[in-house]
């Protein structure tokens, strides 16, 4: 691949993926996805400032996306309600930059390497901080707002899950069953 192809951000990135699919994190190089992707290992720390940086490079996209959906969310929505919407609608806008394989790698990855579950769980932190944020906004008590972005946040991981085994389900369908499933457990 030449250096000057366009997209050398998303190019680093399935370059990464790949490399962990094949050989695990804790094995691969910076040098090796730059390499990978038909860049220099200066153009990778052009984009990222390390290989965890490229691990979670979709979680700024992830971030800004729920906040924006949920932003856009009906104000007559309860805030359970608002958060699956911006989750599902966020889900579906995270499939168009994401693969179901790379999905899956990623999940194998972090469940391999505790360093990366430790990062993993404080981008879940400040996510989750951001959404009882939003949900303020719309007039939610911080105590329920954050019971909905947490309730929200494992709606959204069985769904995903799901997703995973079984990538042609429709996810809003996967989604609106698992929320189904969470109100039934506490009810």
């Amino acid at each position: 691949m030449a250096r000057w192809e366009p997209d050398a951000r998303g190019r680093l990135q399935q370059a990464a993926m790949s490399l962990f699919r094949e050989r695990g994190y804790a094995e691969v190089t910076v040098a090796e996805i730059a390499d990978r992707a038909g860049l220099s290992k200066r153009s990778f720390f052009n984009h990222f400032a390390d290989k965890r940086e490229v691990f979670f490079a979709n979680a700024q996209f992830f971030e800004e996306s729920v906040l924006a959906h949920l932003a856009s969310a009906d104000p007559r929505l309860s805030a359970i309600d608002a958060t699956v919407l911006a989750l599902t609608r966020c889900g579906l806008d995270l499939s168009t930059v994401t693969s179901a394989e790379d999905a899956q790698t990623r999940l194998d990855v972090l469940v391999a390497t505790p360093e990366l579950r430790e990062r993993d769980l404080n981008k879940t932190a400040e996510l989750t901080a951001a959404m009882v944020e939003a949900l303020g906004r719309r007039g939610v008590p911080p105590r329920t707002a954050g019971f909905a972005a947490q309730a929200g946040l494992a709606v959204f991981t069985v769904a995903v899950a799901e997703w995973l085994a079984t990538p042609a389900a429709d996810f809003p369908d996967l989604m609106r069953r698992a929320l189904n499933e969470l109100r039934e457990a506490v009810a």
